[in-house]
Formats: structure tokens, sequence, C-alpha cells
């Protein structure tokens, strides 16, 4: 569309409407009643309803006791052939000293802190803590941070997040609510299972350009 200095289609639209000028306060967008707007009115069975959600868009989901995560996680990355396993620097992630443990164990493994965004590039699995899971759409959602860069999710051909039950919300509404209070940090990544695209024929392929396999353990 050519540049219009005159504003002549807005012109051409208020005449249209019956007006001889724009509209010298936006209108009150009309207040939407909570019940019609949301779909999830609980918090019981969130982790539940998040499992469904989330499987139905492909991702794999696991809960298990924090007591077993470390071995299952080995276990799993030997399962899909994953060598070498980059994690974000995050309290739970330290706590348990994963990346120690992953080396210990045959794997090579670095915490995002020691690592440079080139790097990433050389790693096949990413381990990270998410910030919320929402359960109405079966999302992760992670907070870009020093401690916790967006490429460990989008990079590596595995992704695998660990999701604590205070982290599931029950839909996008208190998701919003709650990045407005807190702060998003330097961006958000929503993650709802494998990367897909249906640009070419309009054929579903997963994996081209971020991870083929996402798995969220959940611990209860």
């Amino acid at each position: 569309m050519a540049f219009d200095p005159d504003n002549i289609v807005m012109t051409r639209v208020r005449r249209a409407l019956g007006r001889t000028s724009s509209v010298a306060e936006p209108p009150v967008p009309p207040e939407i009643e909570e019940p019609i707007a949301r779909l999830v009115s609980s918090n019981i069975g969130l982790e539940g309803l998040f499992q469904k959600r989330a499987t139905d868009m492909k991702m794999l989901v696991e809960f298990l006791r924090i007591d077993d995560l470390l071995p299952s996680l080995l276990a799993f990355l030997r399962e899909m052939k994953s060598t070498r396993v980059m994690l974000s620097a995050t309290p739970l992630l330290n706590d348990l000293n994963a990346t120690q443990f992953l080396n210990d164990n045959g794997l090579v493994a670095r915490s995002w802190r020691d690592m440079t965004a080139d790097e990433a590039y050389d790693f096949d699995a990413g381990l990270t803590e998410v910030d919320y899971a929402v359960a109405e759409t079966g999302t992760l959602v992670i907070r870009h941070r020093p401690e916790h860069g967006r490429l460990l999710s989008l990079v590596p051909f595995v992704h695998v997040a660990i999701v604590q039950p205070k982290q599931i919300l029950p839909d996008l509404i208190d998701l919003f609510e709650t990045l407005a209070r807190v702060g998003s940090g330097s961006g958000v990544t929503m993650i709802s299972g494998p990367s897909k695209t249906a640009d070419i024929e309009m054929n579903t392929v997963t994996g081209v350009h971020g991870p083929n396999v996402v798995k969220a353990f959940v611990l209860s």
C-alpha cells in the first residue's frame, strides 16, 4: 500500500461512519465475565489436565518423586541416545548436582553458566526447569535470564523440562497476570510440544526448527 500522507483512507472511513474527526479517547472494551473467559474454573486436578493437554500436543509427560528424578532422567537420555547435555543453572538442578551426576554416568554435561551461546549447537539435549506450566493448554513457560538462556530449549533435538506442582497454573489468564506481576525477564518461551511446521505442502513435520522430542518430568 502506498504511503498516505493526508490519511485519506481513514478520512473516508470516518465519513462512512458519520464522524468528522477521530475519537478523542479510545473506547473502553467491555468487561468479560471470568466464567465465560475461563475454561479452567478450579485449581483441583491441574496436574491431570496438564498431562492430558500436553500429551495431545505430542509432549511426553511422566510423574515421579524427586528421589527418582536423576535416575529416570539418565535412563531417558540414554534411550534418546543423547550424549551431550546442557543444563540451566537453576536452583533445583543445582541442588541436585545434576550436572555432576550426568558427567559421572558417562554423559558430557555442561551448565549454562559455563557455556557460550555458540557452544549450544554442539549439544543434542537441553535440560531445564520451567517457571510455569499452563494446564489449559499443556504449555511449558520459561522466562529468559542469565542462568537460563533461551537456546537451552530451542536448539537441541531433545528438550527435557522439570515441572513442580506449584508451578502449574490453571489457564493463560493466570499466566499473563502472573507475568505482569513478577516480570518476564528478557523474554518468555512458551512450549506446547515438539517443534512443528506445515509450511511445505501443508504436511506437518516435527523438529525442523527446534526440538523433535519434549519430555516433562512432573514432580509429585
